[in-house]
């Protein structure tokens, strides 16, 4: 069921040590958890819009997520300490890679005008972040049900503390990494 796993064990971990010359096999980069994150930052105003983000996070993730609430009160946002304002979800073991191969054989290339991801949005530590606008690009949501679109932050946790193993790792795996453009091309469009 999990493609990815399969070929993490057979083809990427053998790969990966080679190319690192880790003779460990405990230090072979791995995928620890996937953690995505909907902020709904109107669920002040209105309570439904929370109950969707909730409900299809549930739909994309395959478990019910944590309704996540303000730790501090902000006037400024009329936001005051405990009220709900998110929802979030943590992947582990089969559903993290189930997802992770939806996200990058189905929902990254419904996006429009989609010409990679960001090479450069890792943390220092080995661990890889993506924001989507909306959540339709999942072929679970409805888009004619959706009264209202919701944008998401998916972060990817690795093993290693190295930002390079865990490109590499993520680029194995088949994540579409942008290209980078070259000096001449910047200085061409201005």
């Amino acid at each position: 069921m999990a493609r990815l796993l399969d070929q993490y064990h057979q083809d990427i971990a053998p790969a990966m040590a080679s190319k690192f010359k880790l003779t460990n096999k405990m230090a072979i980069p791995k995928l620890e958890k996937i953690v995505i994150n909907m902020g709904v930052g109107r669920a002040t105003q209105d309570k439904a819009l929370l109950d969707a983000a909730v409900d299809s996070l549930s739909k994309l993730s395959g478990q019910k997520p944590v309704v996540t609430k303000a730790k501090v009160s902000v006037s400024g946002f009329r936001l005051r300490e405990g009220n709900e304002i998110g929802c979030k979800v943590t992947l582990r073991g089969r559903r993290m890679y189930e997802f992770l191969d939806r996200l990058i054989s189905v929902a990254l290339p419904r996006i429009r005008d989609f010409r990679g991801v960001n090479p450069d949005s890792f943390d220092g530590h080995g661990n890889y972040t993506l924001g989507l606008a909306e959540q339709v690009v999942f072929p679970e949501i409805d888009a004619d049900r959706i009264q209202h679109t919701q944008g998401m932050d998916i972060t990817i946790v690795t093993t290693t503390d190295s930002d390079d193993q865990a490109r590499e790792l993520l680029r194995s795996f088949g994540m579409p990494f942008r290209q980078p453009q070259k000096a001449g091309a910047a200085k061409k469009k201005k």
